[in-house]
């Protein structure tokens, strides 16, 4: 099971949001935004923070750190059609995700008030996870990321989760995953029937406090 930092609420929580970190961060870069959103209109609500297994990165020479899954490649050998996953790493990222969500079905929360959520291969993870997981989820939050094997994903995805909300938001200068790799996985989605709220702002590879206010206002309609 991941390492894993809980926020518990006063009372048995009625909702749960998973929020996933970055390559080479941590689950407690997200603590301040636990706090910023105001989620008390729902109730007792339970934040969980994973940390992703260290594990070497290619395209950081190999150096070991906190990562979801390996990256093999750059944004520019992408954009020239030649796109390398780590196919082995991504679904092991699936499975541990997974058994994270069913952990909390069976503490009590029930899988439609559990909200998944991620920043960038956080948000990879997410999408990912999410739309092949066996349960229906509140809602899946991506935020400065993409969709991953997305070649694999209409036939991969679960029917519990076929009309499941999901947010997006982009900043529309980010040079790490670029703006259009984010619509482009906005597009596919749209592509396969869901219908994700696309949100962009003039920032970088980052979260504004526009995002986080849009974002509050999102996860209070799904959840709410």
């Amino acid at each position: 099971m991941l390492q894993t930092i809980e926020l518990h609420p006063d009372g048995n929580a009625v909702a749960t949001v998973i929020m996933l970190h970055g390559l080479g961060a941590d689950g407690t870069d997200f603590l301040p935004l636990a706090d910023e959103l105001d989620l008390s209109a729902i109730g007792p609500v339970r934040w969980l923070l994973p940390r992703a297994p260290v594990r070497p990165v290619t395209l950081n020479n190999g150096y070991r750190m906190r990562a979801w899954y390996d990256i093999l490649g750059t944004e520019l050998e992408r954009a020239q059609g030649t796109p390398r996953e780590d196919t082995a790493g991504l679904r092991e990222g699936f499975a541990q995700i997974h058994a994270l969500l069913d952990r909390e079905v069976a503490r009590g929360v029930a899988s439609e008030r559990i909200v998944l959520a991620g920043f960038s291969q956080g948000c990879a993870l997410t999408l990912g996870a999410g739309l092949r997981y066996s349960r229906r989820l509140a809602g899946l939050a991506g935020l400065s990321g993409y969709l991953p094997l997305a070649a694999s994903t209409a036939v991969e995805r679960h029917a519990a989760n076929l009309e499941v909300p999901i947010f997006l938001g982009h900043g529309t200068r980010d040079a790490v995953v670029p703006h259009a790799r984010g619509a482009g996985s906005r597009d596919a989605l749209a592509a396969l029937g869901y219908r994700p709220q696309w949100q962009e702002y003039p920032m970088e590879h980052s979260v504004s406090r526009e995002e986080i206010a849009d974002l509050e206002r999102w996860l209070l309609s799904v959840l709410g």
